[in-house]
């Protein structure tokens, strides 16, 4: 293989994988995004915004057993904490961008309800393609993580059920006219010839970078207030369970087989 192929089994409880461009609600992507996955790698081997990372290409399947509404009010503005307990600033409060307490006061914090969708219960599979040597490290550090993992927020922890490096070279196949997925999955839309033109996109954050002054940030510790989250964006279609999609053109799709499980990865399309 001119790069090597991890494969990860994970089972997730709960998550939010918050969609940025809904507003009035929150809903949730039905599968973590590359910049999602890429983050839980940076911080499980402990290379928090590692550049290097972002070469990876990922490819992501599963699915999760329900979705809820949770009814929440956010906290808008910076917290702390103070001799008498919590204390909120935000510059739209009536009497000026000073702080207040969260409790026991005529002015409290600014807080903005909002429903917002979680996921329940998630089984999901992913490939991850790299240099043998960033791979290999990604496999001993999931394999025995020295932390608690976490897939979205910090509250979303993931149990690692598999992780495998995949030695043998996956069946490759030219498909005409349809082509069926077991497990639902993300593809790129750009370029996709697909005829059956009702299906859900999305438009998923791919890559992620925190920059001061234009520079990029290298460690956790210099993060502020005036840093800047740049977020590279791409359109993708999600399958559902046993989706059938009929093409206009030929593709190259890959096959793999782990275990009973059959994956199959449009060349093109499927890796991120």
């Amino acid at each position: 293989m001119e790069k090597h192929i991890l494969f990860v089994e994970i089972f997730q409880p709960f998550a939010q994988y918050r969609n940025p461009f809904t507003f009035y609600y929150a809903q949730a992507y039905p599968l973590p995004p590359k910049s999602t996955i890429i983050g839980m790698l940076q911080n499980a081997t402990n290379r928090y915004y590692d550049p290097e990372f972002w070469n990876l290409k990922v490819s992501i399947h599963g699915g999760f057993e329900s979705t809820f509404w949770n009814y929440q009010q956010l906290i808008k503005g910076e917290i702390t904490i103070g001799k008498k307990g919590l204390l909120n600033k935000h510059d739209k409060n009536p009497l000026g961008n000073i702080w207040h307490f969260f409790y026991n006061s005529n002015i409290k914090a600014q807080r903005t309800p909002v429903y917002q969708q979680e996921l329940f219960n998630g089984y999901l599979f992913i490939f991850i393609k790299g240099k043998k040597e960033l791979i290999v490290e990604i496999k001993e550090a999931l394999e025995n993580p020295k932390k608690v993992l976490s897939l979205g927020r910090s509250e979303d922890v993931i149990f690692i059920k598999s992780v495998k490096l995949l030695e043998e070279e996956p069946q490759r196949k030219k498909v005409k006219k349809s082509l069926w997925l077991t497990y639902p999955t993300y593809i790129k839309l750009k370029g996709f010839p697909i005829k059956n033109e009702k299906f859900p996109v999305y438009s998923i954050p791919e890559r992620v970078e925190f920059k001061n002054n234009g520079k990029p940030v290298r460690n956790k510790a210099e993060i502020g207030k005036d840093t800047e989250r740049i977020v590279d964006f791409i359109p993708v279609i999600f399958t559902s369970y046993d989706y059938v999609v009929y093409l206009k053109e030929e593709i190259e799709v890959e096959r793999y087989k782990i275990g009973e499980k059959i994956f199959k990865i449009p060349k093109d399309f499927g890796w991120l």
